[in-house]
């Protein structure tokens, strides 16, 4: 069977994966800043790195997969103050919105899900380190850079040159930066707003440090694979790689994974351009497994452009997955099956849940042809990796979300008064019943074992 490779950012190609401990993977995701709603953008990086730990899994690794909270900065302070509402307060209801939204998409919870605000010792203590190897440095602000310069391979991930950087940097007023190019450590608090004490003063923690410090807090100082969306590339996990490296002195990431971006008439979707759509906007209008199918369908390194049409085409791909298994006798899968290597073999190759995809309509094509309940099985198994026909497929085409206002029950009413109706020879009103019910989008299908229903 093909080994797994994996594009690797900073080497900007595929490299095949080999784990520091044998048959152990540790992964740090980057994830949501918690001030709002998550969107589709958000939603994307969950749905890809929940099916990568998927498919380690399924290929024997014990995966320890960690993806971070940020529940302090700017834009939460901002936001909290804007609601007249403690910053507790709204990062919880946050939290909590963001673990209904991930539950609804089928995304499996992380191991670990640290919290910035959980983690402030070892922040401090990373800063320290930096302190004292002279890679950072008190300012008289009251704030704590990084310096740059210390790190003579700075933009090894991003590709970009110091000295272009350097030219190419801002001129701050009143700056207590040695050099444009310093970041952040630790931020002086400002009056009113929350504040953990540290040899520095009174403060906060400036973005990239959590990161640093959580990652190899929960992994190690080396770990394996670090992701997030493609917009981290720079400046975020170049300042960690910066941060963590001159702390530690050891190598920080193998294997760096970046997700591309979802986007709206070629824009990348986002709060600040307010051109996003929320994960639960969107849950309204589609079932679940369709928004994750559309957000798999393309290549995770690929854009994804964001429209009703290409939702509706992937909605018609779940439905024809689904239809391979209505009706059918499911049974277990028998081992070794050529589709199972092919499957395995796209995944193998830098997650290509593209082609994974293409794998599972030819076996449902099968399906379809010999209603085999072993192929039923494995098509069930295999999409099960990818976090899609996770349930029955009556029930699936029932969940629709739709504008009707029938419930269950009452269609289940009027099926049984259509057929007191043809037995009666009442054709006329059997049919006025298909027609009110087909109105409403629900659709009936007439079989020898009697009638059944979806939404459409």
């Amino acid at each position: 069977m093909q080994d797994l490779t994996i594009y690797n950012t900073e080497s900007r190609q595929k490299e095949l994966f080999k784990p520091i401990h044998p048959k152990k993977v540790g992964i740090y995701v980057c994830g949501v800043t918690v001030y709002d709603y998550c969107h589709i953008g958000h939603a994307r990086v969950m749905v890809v790195f929940d099916t990568v730990a998927r498919h380690l899994r399924a290929l024997g690794y014990e995966v320890t997969y960690v993806r971070n909270i940020t529940d302090i900065d700017d834009k939460i302070i901002n936001r909290a103050v804007e609601n007249g509402e403690s910053i507790q307060s709204l990062t919880a209801r946050f939290i909590d919105a963001m673990h209904e939204d991930e539950q609804a998409l089928n995304v499996l919870r992380p191991d670990m899900e640290p919290r910035a605000t959980e983690h402030m010792a070892d922040i401090e203590q990373m800063i320290q380190a930096l302190v004292e190897k002279g890679c950072a440095y008190p300012a008289e602000n009251g704030d704590v850079y990084f310096h740059v310069k210390a790190d003579p391979d700075y933009g090894r991930l991003s590709g970009k040159n110091i000295e272009d950087l350097a030219s190419g940097a801002r001129v701050e007023v009143n700056t207590a930066k040695k050099d444009p190019l310093d970041f952040v450590l630790w931020k002086a608090s400002k009056p009113q707003e929350p504040a953990w004490q540290s040899p520095w003063g009174a403060g906060r923690p400036g973005w990239h440090i959590e990161c640093s410090a959580m990652s190899t807090k929960c992994l190690g100082n080396h770990f394996d694979i670090h992701g997030g969306g493609m917009d981290l590339t720079f400046p975020h996990h170049e300042n960690e790689i910066a941060q963590a490296e001159c702390a530690t002195g050891e190598h920080y990431v193998n294997t760096w994974m970046h997700v591309g971006f979802v986007r709206i008439d070629d824009e990348k979707m986002s709060k600040s351009l307010g051109n996003f759509f929320t994960i639960r906007e969107v849950l309204k209008q589609y079932h679940p497994e369709v928004i994750r199918y559309f957000l798999l369908a393309s290549h995770y390194r690929s854009p994804v452009n964001y429209s009703e049409e290409n939702l509706e085409s992937a909605k018609a791909s779940v439905n024809r997955l689904y239809s391979a298994l209505e009706g059918k006798t499911v049974a277990e899968p028998a081992e070794n099956s050529a589709y199972e290597t092919d499957f395995v073999a796209a995944m193998n190759d830098d997650f290509n849940t593209p082609q994974a995809l293409a794998v599972l309509f030819e076996l449902a094509k099968e399906v379809n042809k010999t209603a085999s309940p072993e192929l039923a099985g494995l098509l069930q198994q295999l999409a099960n990796r990818l976090g899609l026909l996770t349930e029955s497929a009556e029930s699936f085409f029932q969940n629709q979300p739709s504008d009707s206002e029938l419930t269950p029950e009452a269609i289940e009413a009027l099926i049984e008064e259509r057929k007191q109706a043809r037995a009666e020879k009442n054709f006329q009103r059997s049919d006025e019943i298909r027609d009110q019910l087909q109105a409403q989008g629900i659709e009936l299908l007439d079989t020898p074992e009697g009638t059944t229903w979806r939404k459409v």
